[in-house]
């Protein structure tokens, strides 16, 4: 026999054997499962409706009742036994019982006194009516939707109310017995408006919670895309920034030097030809990333990010615009990680700019980087403009440079510091933490993430001395 034919009748075709075999996938489950969702849209809707359908639904089974007699007027011994009023009477107590589950929801505590205080008069005029059932659903109203605190008189009031009506019974009626059954309701009406409203806050609760879920959900997708705009950001101000002063430094220079020596206004746009590619090359690199495209055979080569080694490149680039570049180095660089070296390559890359920027192409720049322990030291001293022209400090003039240089130490626990030096000049200090840390996911640099081969399709430009 086929799992179509074993499957439960009635089961939804789409949900597995196991599955359609559970209670609440059952086909009258599911039904009754509608139908209150509907019962409860709709008492959203037209809250007074539901309520005086209770009274109604009390009304027709309990008061009903107490006002028909048999046409003989014959009565049962139970009803011979206790004290019959005239109908207009107990219409007046029956509406005393019933009328205030009107508010049962609204004031629930007002409903279930106006009720108790009413039965304790029907007690008194030693009246029994179907319709003292009313107190029993004001004490399970008050507890689903008053105030527990309440709860306790509530409960006491009932017991001393119902304990009344047994000992008023006709002696053919056991005293325990019906003090038994009447506390038995009253336990029951209690614990159903219990299970009830913990079950409606449970709900509440993971209600909440789905909701804060969904915001914090939001909150960081919102949190990953601006960390990775900052990035792109960055990474976009060190390749075209770096390369669009070279540029314009080689310009400025070729001009000048074309009515003076035409082969080196020549050789200066050869450079900003190279500078332009090796800026387009890494542009490409970068948007290859953002797109996330898959290599596929016809790819052209790929290359890693730039490290360490790449620096001397750097530094003829910047010379090939006239400023005179002095580069030291001190320590096992090579064997540092990609992510530290691409770090290192970047921070010089801005503080290079910058002085070629600031302090002009006559100017001379001191670079030394060098690992000392764990740690690696940048040091980057140009001897500014010969004219004693100021240079703005950090507090003047905080752009991207600076700040993306902060950023890309702080992700090894690292310090970048920059300002005017005691003889001339400017001088820019970073300072990059090379101790070992756990691998985890969280700690792991953004850098890292970056270093996935890219393309090139140009050759970087070869290292040219002199200055135009």
């Amino acid at each position: 026999m086929s799992n179509d034919d074993t499957a439960h009748p009635g089961a939804p075709s789409d949900l597995p054997l196991a599955e359609a075999e559970l209670p609440w996938n059952h086909p009258l489950a599911r039904g009754l499962s509608r139908l209150g969702r509907r019962l409860k849209q709709g008492d959203r809707n037209h809250p007074w409706v539901l309520d005086t359908g209770v009274i109604v639904i009390v009304a027709l089974m309990f008061c009903v009742p107490d006002l028909v007699h048999d046409d003989d007027g014959r009565r049962h011994a139970f009803d011979a036994q206790v004290t019959h009023l005239p109908w207009p009477v107990t219409v007046a107590l029956q509406a005393g019982l019933v009328l205030p589950l009107l508010w049962r929801r609204r004031r629930p505590s007002l409903a279930f006194a106006v009720i108790a205080a009413v039965l304790l008069l029907q007690v008194a005029l030693g009246v029994w009516l179907r319709a003292d059932v009313a107190l029993l659903i004001a004490l399970y109203s008050l507890v689903l939707h008053g105030q527990l605190r309440r709860l306790p008189v509530a409960c006491a009031v009932t017991a001393a109310a119902l304990g009344l009506v047994a000992l008023r019974l006709p002696s053919a009626v056991s005293v325990l017995d019906a003090l038994f059954v009447l506390f038995s309701t009253i336990t029951a009406a209690v614990a159903l408006g219990l299970a009830v409203r913990i079950r409606r806050a449970q709900l509440a609760v993971l209600r909440d919670r789905a909701t804060r879920l969904e915001i914090e959900r939001d909150q960081r997708s919102k949190l990953a895309a601006a960390a990775e705009r900052t990035r792109v950001a960055r990474e976009m101000h060190d390749i075209v920034g770096h390369n669009l002063s070279v540029i314009i430094t080689l310009a400025d220079g070729g001009a000048y030097a074309t009515d003076i020596a035409p082969e080196r206004g020549k050789q200066a746009l050869l450079l900003i030809g190279d500078t332009g590619r090796q800026a387009l090359g890494e542009l490409r690199r970068m948007l290859g990333v953002l797109r996330e495209q898959t290599q596929t055979p016809a790819a052209p080569q790929l290359s890693p990010q730039p490290g360490i080694a790449d620096i001397d490149a750097l530094c003829a680039r910047i010379r090939a615009a006239g400023p005179q570049v002095v580069y030291r180095t001190g320590g096992e660089l090579d064997t540092l990680d990609r992510g530290v070296q691409l770090t290192v390559y970047r921070i010089v890359q801005e503080a290079l700019t910058n002085a070629l920027k600031h302090a002009g192409h006559d100017s001379r720049v001191e670079l030394a980087v060098g690992v000392k322990d764990t740690r690696l030291h940048i040091d980057v001293h140009d001897s500014g403009r010969g004219d004693g022209t100021v240079r703005p400090g950090p507090s003047q003039e905080e752009g991207h440079g600076l700040a993306g240089m902060r950023e890309r130490a702080a992700l090894y626990g690292g310090t970048v510091s920059a300002g005017p030096a005691p003889g001339g000049g400017w001088t820019v200090r970073a300072t990059l933490d090379l101790t070992p840390v756990a691998e985890t996911p969280a700690e792991t640099p953004a850098e890292t993430s970056t270093e996935t081969l890219a393309e090139t399709d140009v050759t970087p430009p070869a290292a040219t001395g002199g200055a135009v």
